[in-house]
C-alpha cells in the first residue's frame, strides 16, 4: 500500500512537473508573442508620428519656396531691397518669425532680416545642411543651435540665378514656438517622453519643453539618423529604460520615445513572473498527494483566466468575434472605453449596422472574400458608430478563424485612428490650398486642369489685379492681405457650380470653366470678374479702388495644361499692355471715409 502511495505521489509529481513545464513554456511563448505584437504596434505608431513630423518640416521649406516665387532677390552684400523683402516676409511668416537671411554658397551671410542674434557661421549644426546640399538636395535642414540662450533651427532652399544656384535663402525658427513643438507637446504622456532630435543627439522638440536644446542619453546616439526603427535599452541611473528611435526624416532628424522598461513591458511580464512562481509552488505542493492535484490545477486555470481577462480589460484596442453572417458573438470589455457601449450589449447585433452607410457595401464584399480564404487576413479602415451616434475612424485587422474550434469566427482587432486621420486630412488640405484666401493653390489648380483636359475642353481665365502693389505700399501688407481675401470672396460669387477658382500668385487668380462653353458665356464671366473687382473695397476705414486684367484661352481636349495656362497668362498681359498704351492703367485710388 505504501509503495502504491509513493507511486501515486511520484506519478502526481511527474504529472504536475510535466504540466508545470508545459505551462511555463506556453506562458513564455505567449509573453514573447505579446512582446512581438507590442513592439510591432509601437514601431507602427513611431513611424506614423515620424512621418507627420517630416511633413511638418517639409511644409516649413515650402514657405521659403513661396517667398522665392513671390519676390526677386538680388543676392548682393547688404542689399537694402533684399533686406526689406526678408523683413516683410519674416513678419508675415508663421514659422520663421525669428528671422530670414541670404547666404552665398560658402554660408557667408549677405543680408538678414535682423542685425543680431544670428547663429555663428562656424556652428557645427550647419554641417548637416551643407552635406545635404552637396548631395543634391533641394531643401536643407540644420541641427539645433543656441543663440543668446534661444534654441533655434534653420531650413534653407537654394536661390537660382539664370538657372544656376547662387546662394541660399535660410529661415530661422525659434523651436519652442513652432508647429513641430506644438504637435510634439500634444504627444505628452505620463508614461513616456517624446522628442525630435537632430543627428548629434540635441533635442529640437519635446513633450517636455525643458528638454529642448539638451541632449538625450548617449546610449541612444548611435541609432540616430538611420532610416530603420531601433529599440535601444539602456540604464538611467538604476532604472532600466527603453527608447524607440525612428530615423529617416527628410531633415536627417529622428523621432525618439523614451520610457522605463517596466512601463513599456506593462502588466504582462509582471503577471507572467507571478504565474511562474505559482506553477512551481503547485509542483511542490503536489508532492503531498494526488488529492492536491485537482485543486492546484483549478487555481492555475483561474489565475490564467484572470490574467488574460486583465489583458482584455485594459487593452487600448477593441477585439471582437463575428459569425459567418457578420453578427457579433463576442466583444472585449474595452468596447465601453473605446465606443461607449456597455460590455456585452453588442452581442447579436450585425456589425454592418454599426458602420457608416458609405462603408457598408465595401465591408460586406471584403468580409465575403475573407470567409472564402481559410487563412486570410484583412486590413482596412472604416467608420464605426459610437454609443453617442458619432462616427469614428478605426483601423481594422480581421483574420479568418472559422476553422479554429476555440474561436469559430472572424477575429477583429480594431484601433481608433480618428485623430491621426483628421490630422493627415488637414495636412493634405493645407498642401493644396492657399493659406490666406482658402482657395485652391497653383498645385491644386494644375491637377484639376490636367485631369479636365484629358476629357473635355476648358476655358482658362487668368486674372491679374491692377493697382494692387500701391495698396501694400500705402496701407501695409495687412491691408493688402485683407484686399486679397475680399477679392477672393467676390470672385467666388462670379463662377458657376463646377468651375474652379484658384489663387496662383501674389495678386493673380485663375478661373477654370470646364465643358463645352460658348465664347459669349466666357466673355460674360470675364466681364463679371472685372466689374466686381472694380467696385470699391472698404478696408481699414478707407475706400479702395483697383481693377483687373483678365486673359482668356479656350483650351481644347488633350492640350498641354502648362501651355494652356501660359496662353491665358499671355492674353492677360496683352490686355494689360494695351491698356498701358492707351493710358488706362487701372491705378489704385484710395479715399479716407473714416
Amino acid at each position: 500500500m505504501r509503495v502504491r502511495n509513493w507511486i501515486a505521489v511520484l506519478v502526481s509529481v511527474i504529472l504536475l512537473a510535466a504540466a508545470g513545464t508545459v505551462a511555463l513554456l506556453v506562458n513564455r511563448s505567449a509573453v514573447s508573442a505579446a512582446d512581438a505584437v507590442h513592439r510591432a504596434d509601437s514601431t507602427a505608431l513611431g513611424a506614423n508620428n515620424a512621418t507627420l513630423t517630416g511633413q511638418l518640416q517639409l511644409l516649413s521649406a515650402q514657405e521659403l519656396a513661396e517667398v522665392l516665387a513671390d519676390y526677386p532677390l538680388r543676392l548682393a552684400k547688404a542689399d537694402t531691397a533684399d533686406r526689406a523683402i526678408l523683413t516683410a516676409a519674416a513678419a508675415k511668416s508663421t514659422t520663421f518669425q525669428y528671422g530670414l537671411m541670404l547666404t552665398d554658397l560658402d554660408g557667408n551671410v549677405l543680408t538678414a532680416s535682423r542685425d543680431s542674434g544670428l547663429p555663428a557661421q562656424d556652428d557645427a549644426a550647419w554641417a548637416p545642411m551643407r552635406e545635404q546640399f552637396r548631395d543634391g538636395a533641394t531643401t536643407g535642414f540644420s541641427g539645433v543651435m543656441i543663440v543668446d540662450n534661444i534654441t533655434v533651427a534653420a531650413v534653407a532652399v537654394p536661390v537660382t540665378v539664370a538657372g544656376t544656384v547662387s546662394g541660399y535663402l535660410v529661415g530661422l525658427n525659434q523651436i519652442a514656438t513652432t508647429a513641430l513643438q506644438k504637435y510634439t507637446a500634444e504627444l505628452s504622456d505620463d508614461a513616456y517622453i517624446t522628442a525630435i532630435v537632430d543627428s548629434s543627439g540635441r533635442v529640437g522638440a519635446s513633450s517636455v519643453p525643458d528638454l529642448i536644446g539638451g541632449s538625450l542619453n548617449e546610449a541612444i546616439d548611435p541609432s540616430l539618423g538611420s532610416g530603420a526603427t531601433h529599440f535601444v535599452e539602456y540604464k538611467a541611473g538604476k532604472t532600466a529604460m527603453i527608447a524607440i528611435v525612428v530615423g529617416g526624416l527628410p531633415s536627417g532628424w529622428s523621432y525618439v520615445r523614451t520610457q522605463s522598461k517596466s512601463s513599456f513591458d506593462g502588466a504582462v511580464h509582471g503577471r507572467s513572473q507571478t504565474l511562474n512562481v505559482v506553477l512551481l509552488l503547485v509542483v511542490l505542493i503536489g508532492m503531498s498527494g494526488v488529492s492536491l492535484l485537482g485543486y492546484r490545477t483549478l487555481i492555475q486555470r483561474r489565475r490564467s483566466d484572470q490574467r488574460f481577462q486583465a489583458l482584455f480589460q485594459h487593452a487600448p484596442d477593441l477585439v471582437a468575434i463575428l459569425d459567418d453572417q457578420g453578427r457579433i458573438i463576442f466583444t472585449s470589455p474595452s468596447s465601453h472605453a473605446v465606443l461607449g457601449y456597455e460590455h456585452g450589449s453588442l452581442t447579436g447585433q450585425s456589425v454592418f449596422d454599426m458602420l457608416h452607410p458609405d462603408d457598408q457595401e465595401g465591408m460586406r464584399a471584403r468580409l465575403a472574400a475573407l470567409l472564402a480564404d481559410q487563412s486570410g487576413v484583412l486590413r482596412l479602415q472604416c467608420r464605426v458608430r459610437s454609443a453617442t451616434g458619432h462616427f469614428r475612424w478605426f483601423d481594422f485587422t480581421a483574420s479568418n478563424q472559422m476553422q479554429n474550434p476555440a474561436l469559430n469566427g472572424i477575429v477583429i482587432n480594431a484601433r481608433d485612428v480618428s485623430e491621426n486621420r483628421a490630422f493627415q486630412e488637414r495636412l493634405a488640405h493645407e498642401a493644396q490650398h492657399d493659406a490666406l484666401t482658402g482657395l485652391p493653390n497653383r498645385r491644386r489648380m494644375q491637377d484639376v486642369l490636367g485631369t479636365s483636359l484629358g476629357r473635355i475642353p476648358v476655358a482658362v481665365l487668368f486674372v491679374d489685379l491692377d493697382g494692387f502693389k500701391p495698396v501694400n505700399d500705402e496701407h501695409g501688407h495687412e491691408a493688402g492681405d485683407e484686399l486679397l481675401r475680399q477679392v477672393a470672396d467676390r470672385l467666388s460669387g462670379c463662377i458657376r457650380a463646377g468651375d474652379v477658382l484658384a489663387r496662383v500668385g501674389g495678386d493673380e487668380f485663375v478661373v477654370l470653366m470646364p465643358g463645352q462653353i460658348s465664347p459669349a458665356a466666357v466673355e460674360a464671366t470675364r466681364n463679371r470678374v472685372r466689374q466686381v473687382v472694380e467696385l470699391p473695397f472698404r478696408i481699414a476705414g478707407a475706400e479702395i479702388h483697383i481693377g483687373a486684367s483678365v486673359g482668356v484661352h479656350m483650351a481644347t481636349p488633350a492640350e498641354d495644361p502648362d501651355a494652356a495656362l501660359r496662353a491665358a497668362d499671355h492674353a492677360m498681359y496683352e490686355i494689360k499692355r494695351g491698356r498701358q498704351a492707351s493710358g488706362h492703367t487701372g491705378r489704385h485710388r484710395a479715399t479716407d471715409r473714416s
